[in-house]
């Protein structure tokens, strides 16, 4: 009697091979070579086909579930069964003073669908208004201050509604629609032009049976369906109805950053403007990706439409904000001085720094809608800490063809790497241990690095008088004792400023090593402190404040205008971790590369005497075999040159 066949294999040559072994061993066709070429192309047919049906069966299981589906078409579908319909593209916007000169009228209308062109890169772009927009004029001069304008095409789809086709749907037919300019009309017939406007369920709740609402899903091939009531959750479409999809289709991130605008037509009939710049654009962003969506949508589900949990605010911030790159949320009882009653919000644009008021004033009424009563939420701006790092590698010249300058080049890219896949977003960790593992894997000849880590945070000065300011690191500062290089500056510099009453000399901030920051500026190399009590820093804590210092003007940084003043520190610990609405990047501008030969590892010294190896806690250098030592300390006038060199 012939065995059962072995059903564990499923690459091609182990089926085939069990075929084989399966025929071999049954009695009805002993006479066959099952070696022989018309039997191994029989074998070669019935193996592809098991093979085939293998791979299709595991494919299909994989694309059952939402954690293992592959397809962006199966992971859409899922997310629509828990109700988590995927960001689309977002436009950018840009915000526009404008003047309408030599204006009539008691009123007047920027229409939706006016336009106004840029150039990005060389490359054109329109910007259109959104929703019409109404003024009035002040003093005989018509200014729309702040008018919002998006990158992009008005685009309407129309559809004649057919109750009887049950397979008719209402899509939205392109790829980099934003589906957050949608808005949808539904005119009663041909015949009659009366027109109804509907808008987006987000609370079955409130939906009667005559509610002018209707849903977004996620559909196919990255586009969109909008369905509408069926007379119990929404008020139901009649044939004959003519429904307008109307929105946008946008070049997405490409014109992020666009300043210069003219206006393209007319204006209200007008053609003579001026326009300025408010706000330049920003948030243009493409579809969210399948492992976003694989992600958010278990999150927004357990959240249930409510607002009760920090995840539960994270996940619905990113349903009413769908531009965020990064979310975090923590309750006001756990701020270093807790406020009760409150929770903090933190936003991370996929593109600019922060969010305008107007759309922290939208995301905020938003929320009300979910969240409890007695809680009131805040939102922060983002906090960026820069780590500047001083990276020297030593390699193995025998081992390599490549130049120092070539190792240089090959480390900075590996750090630029390391800060986009490490860093840039809330609840990052610099972890130096890893940071170490990457640069030394960057090429084989490299023997070791050592990299020393500072960070530093900027305040914004305000000109106006004496103001105080508190700039917190959370991260513990070293100080292994009071007094701790209290004539090198301690473990803090800055960059220059003019105060009020001397409009000569720049001030730099330092610190004693005691806990008081100090206030100087330099006669050549050495400092000149005109206030040893300018404000107090807290080495444990990471908080550096800052007493009713009365700033004038702001010194170049890195070689630029600036309007903030840079405080530099050395953290007790190169592990940096970001707390709250902090976030942590790497500052490319600044952070140095060494690479220099080993020269024990080439042959080139004896038993290491006069090789020189760079402190792990300055930049002193300490030579093997000599008599000198390393210091935590530097001189006046080192310290006094690096404050003074920004």
């Amino acid at each position: 009697m012939a065995r059962r066949i072995n059903v564990t294999d499923l690459d091609f040559d182990g089926i085939k091979n069990n075929l084989k072994t399966f025929l071999k061993q049954q009695d009805q066709l002993t006479d066959y070579d099952f070696e022989g070429s018309t039997m191994s192309t029989l074998l070669d047919v019935l193996a592809y086909n098991t093979h085939y049906n293998a791979v299709y069966a595991n494919v299909l299981a994989n694309e059952m579930f939402l954690d293992s589906a592959d397809l962006r078409n199966s992971i859409v579908s899922h997310a629509k069964h828990v109700g988590y319909t995927p960001r689309s593209a977002t436009a950018p916007v840009a915000f526009l003073n404008v003047t309408v000169n030599n204006a009539t009228g008691s009123t007047l209308t920027a229409a939706r669908g006016t336009t106004f062109t840029t150039t990005v890169d060389g490359t054109s772009y329109n910007y259109v208004v959104r929703d019409a927009t109404t003024i009035t004029p002040t003093d005989g001069v018509y200014t729309f201050s702040s008018l919002p304008v998006y990158e992009g095409t008005l685009i309407d789809n129309k559809y004649t509604v057919d109750t009887t086709n049950a397979d008719q749907r209402f899509l939205i037919q392109n790829d980099l629609a934003d589906t957050t300019s949608l808005k949808v009309t539904v005119q009663n017939s041909s015949s009659d032009s009366t027109t109804s406007t509907y808008t987006l369920a987000t609370d079955l709740a409130d939906i009667t049976s005559t509610s002018k609402i209707y849903y977004l899903e996620g559909a196919e091939d990255n586009q969109y369906e909008v369905k509408f009531g069926d007379g119990i959750l929404g008020a139901a479409l009649s044939t004959g109805n003519i429904v307008t999809l109307s929105y946008i289709v946008t070049n997405a991130e490409e014109s992020n950053g666009a300043s210069s605008f003219s206006l393209s037509g007319t204006l209200g009939g007008f053609s003579n403007v001026t326009i300025t710049t408010a706000t330049n654009s920003a948030n243009g962003a493409q579809p969210e990706t399948p492992d976003s969506i694989r992600f958010n949508a278990p999150k927004q589900y357990a959240s249930q439409n409510r607002t009760v949990t920090t995840n539960d605010y994270a996940s619905k911030v990113k349903q009413i904000y769908t531009n965020a790159q990064s979310v975090q949320v923590w309750g006001g009882e756990d701020n270093s001085t807790p406020v009760y009653g409150r929770v903090y919000i933190s936003i991370k644009p996929v593109s600019g720094a922060t969010l305008t008021e107007a759309k922290k004033t939208d995301i905020i009424t938003q929320l009300k809608d979910f969240n409890v009563a007695s809680v009131t939420p805040v939102i922060q701006d983002p906090e960026t800490t820069s780590l500047q790092l001083s990276v020297d590698v030593k390699y193995d010249a025998k081992s390599t063809t490549r130049s120092s300058d070539s190792i240089k080049a090959l480390v900075s890219s590996a750090i630029t790497t390391f800060n986009t896949d490490n860093l840039g977003q809330f609840d990052g960790l610099f972890r130096h241990s890893k940071f170490i593992e990457t640069i030394n894997k960057v090429d084989t000849s490299i023997l070791s690095n050592i990299t020393t880590v500072k960070m530093h945070k900027s305040f914004t000065a305000t000109t106006s008088g004496a103001t105080t300011y508190t700039i917190s690191y959370n991260n513990a500062f070293y100080n292994p004792h009071s007094g701790h290089n209290a004539s090198g500056g301690g473990v803090l510099t800055s960059s220059g400023f003019k105060i009020n009453g001397d409009t000569t000399n720049e001030y730099f901030l330092d610190e004693d090593g005691a806990g008081n920051v100090r206030l100087y500026y330099l006669v050549g190399q050495t400092r000149t402190y005109t206030n040893n009590t300018q404000g107090t820093i807290d080495y444990l804590t990471g908080l550096v404040t800052l007493n009713s210092l009365n700033i004038t003007g702001v010194s170049n940084v890195d070689g630029a205008s600036a309007t903030q003043v840079r405080l530099i520190v050395q953290p007790d610990s190169n592990d940096i971790i970001a707390v709250r609405n902090q976030v942590l990047e790497i500052d490319l501008t600044n952070t140095s590369i060494t690479a220099v030969v080993d020269t024990v590892a080439t042959g080139g010294s004896s038993a290491g005497v006069g090789v020189t190896t760079t402190s792990s806690y300055t930049r002193t250098a300490n030579t093997a075999g000599s008599t000198s030592t390393s210091s935590t300390s530097t001189s006046s006038s080192s310290s006094s040159s690096s404050s003074s060199g920004y």
